[in-house]
């Protein structure tokens, strides 16, 4: 597993930037897709992958400190990841 650190310490080698520079390019592109993502807009970066909200429905479940009482967990809506066929081929 990268953390985001290890990413910005591999972008830095590999670009020759300044640690700075590309620490401040990843935490505009994260903010970024998040403010896209909360006004439910797509991110769709060709042959990665798209990033995109979706409605998970309710549904009747069962309370785990009480086995015994039903619960209803509600709809709420997620970020989920489509991947890319570049990535979908690179990792095969």
């Amino acid at each position: 597993m990268v953390n985001k650190q290890q990413l910005i310490d591999k972008v830095t080698d590999a670009t020759r930037l300044a640690r700075k520079d590309v620490e401040e390019v990843i935490n505009t592109f994260l903010e970024n897709v998040i403010d896209k993502l909360s006004d439910d807009e797509k991110v769709n970066l060709t042959g990665f992958g798209i990033f995109e909200v979706r409605e998970r429905k309710g549904r009747p479940g069962v309370n785990p400190r009480n086995p015994s009482e039903h619960i209803t967990v509600p709809s709420v809506r997620v970020a989920k990841f489509r991947p890319g066929k570049t990535l979908k081929e690179a990792v095969k």
